[in-house]
C-alpha cells in the first residue's frame, strides 16, 4: 500500500501524519468530526480551553463506543437466538 503524508488541522493544531491512500478519507472525516464537535462545545458551553473542549469530545466518542458495543452485543444475542430457533425447525423436518 503506497502511504501518503497529509496534514490534519485538530482544534486548531496542525498535525502531520503519513497514512495509507485508502486511510486518508476517514481520517480527514474523523478530523472533521472532531473540530465539529470542538465547535460545538466551544459555542454552547463558552469553553476556551482547548484541553476541556477536546476532553469532552472524547468522552463524547467513547459514550457512543460504549453504546454501539452494547447494541452490537444485544443484536448478536438475537442472532444466535434466530439462528438456534431455525436449526431446531430444520431438524423437526
Amino acid at each position: 500500500m503506497d502511504d501518503v503524508s497529509i496534514k490534519v488541522n485538530i482544534a486548531d493544531v496542525v498535525y502531520p501524519l503519513k497514512v495509507t491512500v485508502e486511510d486518508e478519507p476517514k481520517i480527514r472525516m474523523a478530523a472533521k468530526m472532531v473540530n465539529d464537535k470542538v465547535r460545538a462545545y466551544r459555542d454552547d458551553y463558552q469553553l476556551a480551553d482547548k484541553a476541556n473542549l477536546l476532553s469532552m469530545v472524547a468522552l463524547q466518542f467513547a459514550v457512543e463506543i460504549i453504546q454501539f458495543k452494547d447494541k452490537q452485543w444485544i443484536e448478536d444475542i438475537n442472532i444466535s437466538s434466530d439462528i438456534a430457533e431455525m436449526e431446531k425447525m430444520l431438524l423437526e423436518i
